[in-house]
Formats: structure tokens, C-alpha cells, sequence
């Protein structure tokens, strides 16, 4: 039984993964900084183990690990999923205070999440980190200048991890989403919708113009991934990027 740490997972795409990895049959601890989702997923996924944590703030990452390895007895597998999405803005009117709180929360968490994971990965003998970038980091987001460039430099931090850690067998690979099925692009796709007087299917035909397949990511789908990159048959990938996004040509 693997032993697999996954961050914000009381909800969303990371409640999918830990779905997934406990299915594999797996033992997982989630953390959230939203204790009654955390309540309600393992309520709906049985034998989750749960911590809350703000992954931006230090103390609490040290405190949420200690307790992750305790319930787990040790990590073979970290899944960094943990991020907020920032403002939307072009460059010249972003507040530079929301800049930093992206960079504080999707980047400087997944460092210092993953550097308390490491040693703990080391002892593993088999470890793997998989982080949580996005298509944002493969071709730049307009308006979303804090968002793009957290999702470029997690690409940058899992290349090194990939070289760092080889020699321990640890294996680290990023996984790029497009848009992601849920209630949350839902809601976008209905509030264009409204604002233009265009038909809901109009607006998703022109969100989804940019890619060669016509289709949402299915969540199910990224985290079968996420197993996949996890288990042994994915043993000789290490340093990449893997984009999930319907043949995504351009954002």
C-alpha cells in the first residue's frame, strides 16, 4: 500500500486524485484550508485521512506534514495540487499585493511543501512528486499574469526536482490541464453567456475553438493520470510535462 499526500483536496480536481489513488488501493492524506470540505470528502471517500493547512503559510506546512507522515506512516507519493487563481487583469493594473499572495501560494507552497516531502520521499526508495501546472504554463495566459507565470515556474521547479532526485529514484513530472469539466467552468461559460446575449453552446464552441478535440478535461481523466505517472508502468518518465487538454494550440 502506497503512501500518498495530496494537497487541497477536499475539493475539485484534487478530491478526484485522491479518489483515484485510494481505488488503487492506496492509503491518502489530503490537506485543505477548508475544514468542513474536508469533513464532507471523508464522509464521501472512506479511510481519507485529512489535515487542514494554509499551504501559505509556513508553520502550518511544517505542522500538516508532520502529521501527514504520522497518519501515514512515511510518503511515497506527493501530489502538489494546492493553488489560487489570482486576478485577471493585463499587467499595468494588477495589485501587487494579489501577485505576491499567487506566487506565495502556488509556487513558494509547492517548495516548501515539497522540500518537507523529500526526505521522507528519500526514505521511499521509490518516491514520485507530481505538481499541478496548467496549459498557462506552456503558452502564456493574457490577463492572467500571475497565474501564467506561477504555472511556468512549477515547470522550471519539477525539471530540477527531476535532476536533483534521480539519483534517490525519485521520479517528478508535471501535469498540464486545459479546461477542466465542473461546476466552476460552468459557471464562467453561463456568465459570457449572459453578458454577450450569445447561446450557452456558442460560448463553449468558442472556448473550445483552440483545440483539435471539442472537449472539457474530465477531472476522472486527470486523475487517472495523475495514477498513472504514480505506478510503475510510468517508471522511466521523469522531467515531463504532460499536457491533458484536448490538442490544446494556443490559450
Amino acid at each position: 500500500m502506497r503512501k500518498v499526500l495530496v494537497t487541497a483536496g477536499a475539493s475539485g480536481i484534487g478530491k478526484e486524485i485522491a479518489a483515484a489513488f485510494l481505488s488503487a488501493g492506496d492509503s491518502v492524506f489530503t490537506c485543505d484550508i477548508n475544514r468542513a470540505a474536508l469533513d464532507a470528502a471523508a464522509r464521501e471517500l472512506p479511510g481519507l485521512k485529512t489535515g487542514l493547512c494554509d499551504v501559505g503559510d509556513r508553520k502550518q506546512i511544517e505542522a500538516m506534514m508532520a502529521d501527514a507522515v504520522s497518519q501515514l506512516g512515511g510518503i511515497d507519493i506527493l501530489v502538489n495540487n494546492a493553488g489560487i487563481a489570482g486576478p485577471t487583469a493585463p499587467v499595468q493594473d494588477v495589485d501587487p499585493d494579489q501577485w505576491e499572495a499567487v506566487l506565495k501560494i502556488d509556487l513558494t507552497g509547492t517548495f516548501l511543501i515539497t522540500k518537507a516531502a523529500i526526505p521522507h520521499l528519500i526514505s521511499s526508495g521509490h518516491g514520485v512528486i507530481i505538481i499541478m501546472s496548467s496549459a498557462a504554463g506552456r503558452f502564456g495566459y493574457p490577463n492572467r499574469s500571475p497565474y501564467s507565470t506561477v504555472k511556468w515556474g512549477l515547470i522550471g521547479f519539477m525539471k530540477t526536482l527531476s535532476m536533483e532526485l534521480g539519483i534517490h529514484n525519485i521520479r517528478a513530472n508535471a501535469i498540464l490541464p486545459g479546461a477542466v469539466d465542473g461546476e466552476r467552468i460552468q459557471k464562467v461559460f453561463q456568465g459570457r453567456a449572459d453578458a454577450t446575449g450569445a447561446s450557452l453552446d456558442a460560448v463553449k464552441a468558442q472556448a473550445m475553438s483552440n483545440q483539435s478535440l471539442k472537449l472539457l478535461v474530465d477531472p476522472k481523466d486527470l486523475a487517472a493520470l495523475a495514477v498513472f505517472l504514480a505506478s510503475d508502468a510510468a517508471k522511466s518518465i521523469s522531467g515531463q510535462i504532460m499536457p491533458i487538454d484536448g490538442d490544446m494550440q494556443r490559450n
